[in-house]
């Protein structure tokens, strides 16, 4: 098949603050074209009804059903206003929400019902993206770096593409074609339940409390002091592995500055697992919007630390668009994942397509 009909992704990540939505058109390789996007922002109710399934063994059915319902009008939103059909479109990649991943016992569980998606959109659906890669041993994340390198093939290398969702995870992206990715560390999961619990918010907006405390040194080296850090990629993580407990005893400011230096640090400590030291480092993500964490990823990494608008890329879309371009390579049979993405012992195909 061409490139004639539009790819529309979707991806509710581990923020769980809503869902985006992309359209772009792509041969599974090459991107030809992005298109509309839209953000659909979770209210607190329906954030609390993800948050009440996240774990292993919770019974998700009748949460799964409502969670599918609210990508339903994700999509139709989408549509109108792209002013397209149905018929517009080839193929839904729809990613659902992780409630758990434990891939050292090969689970990954991302909630969402592709049928019933299909059914309401009349668009064919491709879902459980992770779920093969996780069975054959791989990490089951990240799984945008793909895409990542299809959107990259102009750009000069060598290059980090950073994503700070609730958990960090990059893509480098050498000049020679090696794909390195992992997850590094907490991204805005840790910030976030932080400024919930002691200002009542769901984000730090525009690290406006970060700024006004001051980072704890101590309890950031205790925070570092973690084994996951010293782990050589690839690695993934659960939103939920990193605790709070080295900022308990500080002051709110004190405490979400010194966690955003966290963000920051994690990062840092990457850089002596890749190939080479990239001079260059693009972030995509809800992380991007904070000045604070950009400060601090520059103090910590020592290089030009942007935005992905920088390149031209929209970082609100991306991991939506990067689920659509899945999409069409899992029904074209093309691999997912690489052992140097995910550690799966070799390329892994992925995906399950439900029919319209």
């Amino acid at each position: 098949m061409g490139t004639d009909k539009w790819l529309l992704g979707l991806m509710s990540g581990t923020s769980m603050d809503g869902i985006d939505a992309a359209l772009i058109k792509s041969d599974g390789h090459r991107v030809t074209e992005t298109g509309a996007t839209l953000s659909y922002s979770y209210t607190l109710e329906q954030r609390s009804l993800l948050q009440n399934v996240m774990g292993e063994g919770k019974n998700v059915r009748d949460v799964e059903e409502q969670m599918t319902r609210w990508h339903h009008e994700a999509v139709t939103l989408l549509l109108d206003k792209a002013n397209l059909a149905p018929t517009d479109v080839e193929l839904i990649g729809f990613h659902g929400q992780t409630t758990f991943h434990d891939p050292s016992r090969r689970i990954t569980i991302q909630i969402g019902d592709g049928d019933l998606l299909a059914s309401l959109c009349g668009i064919p659906v491709v879902n459980d993206f992770r779920k093969a890669d996780v069975a054959a041993g791989g990490e089951g994340a990240p799984f945008a770096p793909l895409y990542h390198q299809a959107l990259a093939q102009d750009l000069e290398k060598p290059l980090v593409v950073l994503n700070v969702g609730g958990v960090s995870n990059i893509t480098y992206i050498d000049p020679d074609g090696t794909v390195l990715a992992c997850d590094t560390g907490p991204g805005n999961g840790l910030i976030d339940d932080w400024v919930q619990k002691h200002f009542g918010q769901s984000m730090d907006e525009g690290g406006a409390i970060a700024a006004k405390g001051q980072v704890n040194a101590t309890a950031l080296d205790a925070m570092l002091d973690n084994r996951f850090l010293d782990q050589a990629p690839p690695k993934s993580l659960d939103r939920y592995d990193f605790t709070m407990d080295a900022v308990q005893s500080l002051n709110p400011e004190d405490g979400a500055a010194t966690l955003t230096a966290f963000t920051a640090a994690v990062n840092a400590k990457v850089v002596s697992f890749l190939p080479k030291i990239p001079e260059r480092w693009v972030v995509t993500g809800g992380g991007r919007h904070n000045p604070v964490l950009m400060e601090e990823l520059r103090s910590a990494l020592g290089v030009t630390v942007d935005p992905v608008e920088s390149v031209g890329w929209d970082g609100d879309a991306l991991e939506a668009q990067a689920f659509a371009f899945l999409a069409k390579r899992s029904q074209l049979q093309l691999p997912l994942s690489l052992p140097t993405t995910t550690k799966v012992p070799e390329p892994c195909l992925g995906g399950v397509l439900h029919a319209a």
